[in-house]
């Protein structure tokens, strides 16, 4: 993958990102509102959780040499 390839992959993943952490912000609301007593909302936050950690390893792994941070 070439440097512009990488640049726009990183900036798709960034968007991705921003989205899953709006959806993980937005999740834990319900979640508080429910008392924590709402197992379908606790499987969906640890569905984007496990999505967010998934997309900053492809992230870091974007950036080995440094070279487009």
């Amino acid at each position: 993958m070439n440097d512009d390839e990488k640049g726009k992959r990183f900036l798709e993943l960034i968007d991705e990102q921003n989205n899953v952490q709006w959806s993980i912000v937005a999740k834990l609301t319900s979640l508080i509102s429910s008392n924590w007593n709402s197992p379908d909302v606790q499987k969906e936050l640890e569905e984007l959780v496990e999505k967010h950690t998934s997309i900053t390893k492809e992230l870091n792994s974007l950036d080995e040499n440094s070279s487009i941070l």
